[in-house]
This record gives C-alpha cells, sequence and structure tokens, in this order.
C-alpha cells in the first residue's frame, strides 16, 4: 500500500512509499483512509522541534477518517462499512488523563494516518455522523476534542457565561463554534482583521485586533461590563498568558493549550492569586469526550472550517503552508 514516511527530520524528508500491510487481529479493524488533516503538531514533528528522539521512518499526522474494510472475529464495536476516525490517543478511552495513554498516540510515537490503509484496535475508533464528509471529520480528534476537553469537560460554559478565544487556529475555531452551541459570548482575538470577519460569520460576538489594541485586556473587560471573562482559551503562551489573567472574572478558568510566543511565561502572583484564578493544563481529550462532542455537534450541524485540502503527495507543501498562518481553518489532506 501507498503510505508517507518521514525519514530524517526536515519537510524535505517526506517521501511516499509502498509498504505492506498488517494483518487484522481478533479485536483490530482495517481502515481505507480517506483524509487526514493537519495540526501545528505535525509540523513539529516534522522539522525535530517537538521529540527530535522520535525514531524514524515514521508515517505522519494524528488526524483522519476513513472506513472500515475488515474485522477481526471478536469485533462488535463497528463493521465493515462504518465510517469511523481514528482517536488521537489509542489507550484514552474514558477517565483521567494517565502518563501510559502518552505512548499511544497517533503521529508520534506510534505512526499515523498518512496510508492507504491502518489497522486498529476496534476501541480505537469513534463512529462519524452521516452529514460529515471525511475531510470535514478528519479534523476533528486533536483540535476539535481539545477545545471541547477545555470548555465542556474540563469546564461546563453554558448559556449567558462568556468565553475569550485567542486568535483564529484549529483549536480556538472550534473552541468558538462549542461556545456558541452552549449559548456563551465568545470574545475573539485576533492581529487580521478578515479573520476576525469570518469570526463573525461563525457567530463571534466580540471582535478585538491585538495588534490595533496592545491593551485589549481592557476591551474584554468592556466587553464584560468590567466583569472579565468565565473562560479564557489560552493558545498564547509567554506573550499573552498575564493578558488573559488580566481578562478573566474572579473564579475564572483558563485553558492552557498553546505556547506559540513562548514556553516561559511571568506572571504576577498577587494578581493571580487575589483573582481566584483556576489553570488547567489541556491536552486532547479521551474517546468518550469524542463521542459527547460528535452528539452535540451532529444537534446543531456543526461543520468545521476547511480552509485548503491538498492531494496525497502534497504534504510537504501542506505543513508549510499550515506553517506560514496564512489560513483560516484547517488544511486537510485527500487520500484520493
Amino acid at each position: 500500500m501507498k503510505a508517507v514516511h518521514l525519514t530524517g527530520f526536515g519537510l524535505d524528508n517526506l517521501r511516499v512509499v509502498d509498504i505492506g500491510q498488517a494483518s487484522v487481529g481478533p479485536k483490530q479493524v482495517r481502515v481505507r483512509m480517506e483524509a487526514a488533516s493537519l495540526n501545528y503538531r505535525d509540523y513539529l514533528l516534522a522539522t525535530g522541534s517537538y521529540d527530535p528522539k522520535q525514531p524514524l521512518p515514521l508515517v505522519p499526522l494524528s488526524d483522519g477518517a476513513g472506513v472500515v474494510v475488515e474485522i477481526g472475529a471478536e469485533v462488535s464495536r463497528v463493521k465493515a462499512g462504518d465510517r469511523v476516525c481514528p482517536i488521537f490517543r489509542q489507550g484514552w478511552l474514558s477517565g483521567e488523563y494517565k502518563a501510559e495513554t502518552r505512548a499511544t498516540s497517533l503521529g508520534a510515537p506510534l505512526d499515523g494516518v498518512m496510508s492507504e490503509f491502518m489497522v486498529l484496535g476496534e476501541d480505537g475508533l469513534v463512529r462519524i455522523p452521516d452529514y460529515l464528509s471525511f475531510i470535514e471529520a478528519a479534523t476533528l480528534p486533536c483540535a476539535a476534542v481539545t477545545a471541547w476537553n477545555a470548555l465542556r469537560v474540563e469546564d461546563d460554559i453554558g448559556p449567558g457565561e462568556s468565553v475569550l478565544i485567542q486568535g483564529t487556529g484549529g483549536v480556538s475555531l472550534f473552541a468558538l463554534q462549542i461556545a456558541k452551541m452552549a449559548g456563551a459570548k465568545a470574545i475573539v482575538t485576533s492581529s487580521s482583521d478578515e479573520k476576525l470577519q469570518h469570526a463573525k460569520a461563525l457567530g463571534a460576538d466580540v471582535l478585538i485586533n491585538y495588534k490595533a489594541h496592545p491593551k485589549w485586556d481592557r476591551l474584554v473587560r468592556e466587553a464584560t461590563d468590567g466583569v472579565g471573562v468565565d473562560h479564557v482559551v489560552e493558545v498564547g503562551g509567554a506573550q499573552t498568558l498575564e493578558m488573559s489573567v488580566r481578562s478573566a472574572r474572579l473564579n475564572g478558568h483558563i485553558s492552557i493549550i498553546g505556547n506559540v510566543t513562548g514556553s516561559i511565561a511571568t506572571l504576577s502572583l498577587p494578581l493571580m492569586l487575589m483573582r481566584h484564578l483556576r489553570f488547567q493544563g489541556i491536552t486532547a481529550g479521551n474517546r468518550d469526550s469524542f463521542e459527547a462532542m460528535l452528539r452535540a455537534m451532529s444537534l446543531f450541524k456543526t461543520r468545521p472550517v476547511i480552509d485548503r485540502t491538498f492531494g496525497f503527495g502534497e504534504l510537504k507543501d501542506a505543513l508549510a503552508y499550515m506553517a506560514s498562518g496564512s489560513q483560516f481553518g484547517k488544511v486537510c489532506i485527500s487520500h484520493h
């Protein structure tokens, strides 16, 4: 079968190769992959920044969707013909995040979704709602489930509450959609007025250009009658975390998801303590969370935002395009 191998760190080391297929065990299924989507983690992995000790070659990318074409003798959760997504961490089915589940992540350390077929345990799959295409479903396992985990699992955002969402990347756009599904007020920041207008079309209530307004926390507080937001989706890192603290209400919740502006932040401890804030590191959620999110999305017929779709042999170009930051929505791969 055809697959992509990362043979060395650097985008020039992505190769389309022919490899053999694994046999299907009693509790395993074979999935014909139809689509994949990119996360920034995939770029960091391919360029050697994520884990320089990752054994190579590796089949990259963690997020994909396909159709079950063969099942093992003891499989009961899915059947041939089912449209499915592999979950990001194949070993995290329910409950709290545990250290042992880290080694079960697709796209590093395990081979990812950039192959024509995958053999996976039946427990590591979720069914795709009928209204979603394979391309749309392929965007969900990391970015969407991470946003759901932040807003609906580790917190419980609901009607009348407010969420500050930094930027318009994959997690942020899903957080915007999930906040609106929950009936919450969504405040979105970006350096691009064009992207802010796209966010408005998705339901954003308040738009803030942080380049035009460097002290954007003041605008956040104005938009919440001086109180501050209930929840901050913090993806910026070092240069945004203190502003997030200043934007949050008393007893507010800050989900720390990204660190695009740096990994080492300086905070005012009295400010943090006096506001009685909760800080929560967030990773992609478990299978139960994925399935709960799909039920909610199906009620609202929520569709992921797709920016551009590349061909199977164009992964290098797709990763470079994503890294440029010019996209609005997910960058995807069609396997056909």
